[in-house]
């Protein structure tokens, strides 16, 4: 699909996620808010500017894999799945319905284009490097990109993947790490510190990019960058806001795994279309 190359619309199309996002959990009155809402600028940047791959063929054998480790932050996936043409954004109104596409978990069977059905954290990391050792065996250039959560490193197995990346040198395969310092049931450091990630990852031999998880334009660079890189797969720590662009979500893990009511929809909205107050004259409607 065609690029869009423009810092500003792909900013202005990350609002619109969240937006989209705001309104398909509250007609679900289930789902992920914070982790989904501070990856908006992540997946703008990836489904409008980074990945090769084609809405009207979610099987095409050139495309990019990505995999969303951290299955339960899908809902911005499939906002952004829909604005990109792969369904209809009526479809979005059916999240977590009973045979919807559109489940509260990745799934490969209800929709394709998510490559693979996680939930348990820790496994998608697993399936994306054997995804990565396939395209070099198969001499095939496309790319795996991950994106997992910060509180989804407490598990060992990921450890195991980032082990096995490493020797096998696989710098086919991008790590997407959303650290936003939340996960159910608390802050990350007080649950399982895991600071310093930069200094882990290196020890890991892997290669390191550290960047402001809402700047797209650096999140652009940091993909060409890893890119660039030909020995070691590559990391991107996203440091990111929890709730992002919703002023009573941000930084609260209350908001990792509940819902807006109606009310704060309708507040969540107002913050979003108005920048939080910075923007007048908005149609609140």
């Amino acid at each position: 699909m065609k690029k869009v190359t423009s810092i500003k619309e792909l900013e202005l199309i990350a609002n619109d996620l969240r937006q989209q996002l705001i309104k398909m959990l509250t007609t679900a009155g289930s789902g992920h808010s914070a982790g989904p809402l501070d990856l908006a600028d992540c997946l703008a940047a990836l489904y409008f500017n980074i990945l090769k791959h084609r809405p009207d063929q979610p099987g095409w054998q050139g495309r990019d894999r990505l995999i969303f480790s951290a299955g339960h932050n899908v809902p911005i996936r499939y906002v952004a799945l829909a604005e990109v043409g792969y369904f209809p954004k009526s479809e979005l109104k059916k999240l977590r319905r009973l045979g919807s596409k559109l489940q509260g978990h990745p799934s490969l069977h209800d929709l394709p284009a998510m490559e693979t059905s996680t939930g348990p954290l820790g496994q998608g990391l697993s399936v994306a490097v054997g995804m990565a050792l396939a395209a070099r065996l198969d001499k095939q250039s496309w790319q795996t990109y991950v994106i997992t959560g910060d509180g989804e490193l407490d598990e060992g197995q990921c450890w195991e993947a980032f082990m096995l990346a490493a020797k096998e040198k696989l710098n086919n395969l991008t790590v997407f790490v959303d650290r936003n310092n939340i996960q159910i049931d608390g802050r990350t450091e007080d649950v399982m510190p895991l600071d310093s990630l930069i200094e882990k990852f290196r020890a890991f031999n892997w290669n390191v990019i550290n960047i402001d998880g809402h700047n797209i334009e650096a999140i652009i660079d940091a993909v060409n960058l890893a890119k660039a890189v030909q020995e070691r797969p590559s990391v991107i720590l996203l440091n990111t806001i929890p709730g992002k662009g919703v002023g009573f979500m941000e930084n609260k893990y209350e908001w990792h795994g509940k819902p807006p009511s109606a009310k704060e929809a309708k507040k969540a909205l107002r913050d979003l279309r108005t920048l939080e107050g910075r923007l007048e004259n908005s149609d609140l409607e």
